[in-house]
């Protein structure tokens, strides 16, 4: 084993169990400070660049059942981002003691911003249109009623209205 893969396997430890180090805690919440909306901020920030980082390695994913797996954790992900975004915009609108009406305002701006944010986030679904979509349109025309009343077999009835119905409309 070389020094190299030593060093690379360490630094992937480290990395890992890096949550765990509480004194590099303390020195992230100094830095967010003791305000809820940028402690918050902070956390919602740093999961959506960990999303982003997931999507991309999940575009360039060549196994298919990695790939679905990857994009699944990702739309979750969005989800529970996009459930903290109302929590984080009431406190964009609090008033904090020593904040100026400008950063206010700046805070409401980093909220939408963040929103946009998350919903770029590509997930592996298409853009396209659901196939209930067509389904709607076709089942709310009224003109066509079961009678239930003629014969035994309800469907029968159907098949023959809908047959004067088509040809009604030739």
């Amino acid at each position: 084993m070389s020094l190299r893969d030593l060093v690379t396997r360490v630094d992937a430890i480290c990395k890992k169990y890096d949550k765990y180090d509480v004194e590099k805690h303390k020195e992230a919440d100094n830095i967010v400070g003791v305000d809820a909306f940028a402690s918050l901020y902070g956390v919602v920030e740093a999961e959506l660049d960990s999303v982003l980082q997931k999507a991309e390695a999940a575009a360039i994913e060549k196994n298919r059942a990695s790939a679905v797996a990857m994009n699944a954790e990702i739309r979750r992900t969005k989800a529970r981002l996009l459930e903290e975004l109302p929590k984080l915009q009431r406190l964009a609108f609090k008033k904090v003691k020593g904040l100026s009406e400008e950063e206010v305002h700046a805070r409401k701006e980093l909220v939408s911003t963040i929103k946009e944010r998350i919903e770029e986030i590509p997930d592996g679904t298409s853009n396209g249109a659901k196939p209930t979509e067509g389904w709607i349109a076709a089942t709310s025309y009224t003109g066509i009623k079961i009678d239930s009343t003629s014969g035994n077999n309800p469907f029968v009835a159907l098949q023959t209205k809908l047959s004067i119905w088509k040809d009604q409309n030739k």
